[in-house]
């Protein structure tokens, strides 16, 4: 996937951003976990604050499983999953500060001052989680896969099925699986232009 250069080809970055579309209906061979391992040993080396990694993730890949979570789903999210051959439940751990002697050894003290604060531990967490997200969601495109990420779902109610006393919080919902040709994309929309979303001083 790479030029001479060492960066990408025109058909990577097609296959990773252009041409990507978010999925709503899938078809074809079911994910495998050899995929997922794949996209998690990709996603990982995304920055984090600290490198503290605090991204955790749920595979529902049974219809029992993915019915769990359809309940919290809204209306119009409940049946792409339940139809979904996996789903992911993205979240991110609140007691990542845990794993900080491995993670970040030369902070590992400061595991001590965020054991006392949990509002500090929460808005780290969430920051970190969601830039983990989108690395996650590129890394999957990059095993082959296409996703349906969904925000529409009860948080709550999905932390009391799956995460109760965990320390977890949910973030993003995650379709997994390959597209249904011609029925599981829409025609892209339009994106703002650089000039409408960049500004310099």
């Amino acid at each position: 996937m790479t030029t001479v250069s060492g960066l990408p080809t025109p058909t990577a970055y097609e296959h990773l951003f252009t041409e990507a579309h978010t999925v709503s209906a899938f078809d074809g061979p079911p994910v495998t976990d050899a995929q997922l391992q794949q996209a998690y040993d990709l996603m990982k080396w995304g920055p984090t604050a600290m490198n503290i990694t605090p991204l955790r993730v749920l595979v529902l890949r049974s219809a029992q499983a993915r019915a769990r979570l359809a309940l919290h789903m809204s209306e119009g999210n409940r049946n792409k999953t339940v139809a979904a051959p996996l789903t992911l439940v993205a979240a991110t751990d609140t007691r990542f500060h845990a794993h900080l002697p491995v993670l970040a050894p030369h902070r590992a003290e400061l595991a001590v001052t965020l054991e006392g604060a949990p509002e500090r531990r929460e808005s780290m967490a969430h920051k970190s989680g969601l830039i983990q997200v989108g690395y996650l969601i590129v890394a999957l495109r990059a095993a082959g896969l296409h996703v349906g990420p969904m925000g529409g779902f009860d948080a709550a109610g999905v932390d009391t099925e799956f995460f109760s006393g965990s320390g977890w919080r949910s973030l993003l919902v995650l379709n997994v699986g390959n597209a249904a040709a011609p029925d599981g994309v829409r025609p892209r929309a339009a994106r703002l232009r650089f000039e409408d979303t960049y500004t310099e001083l």
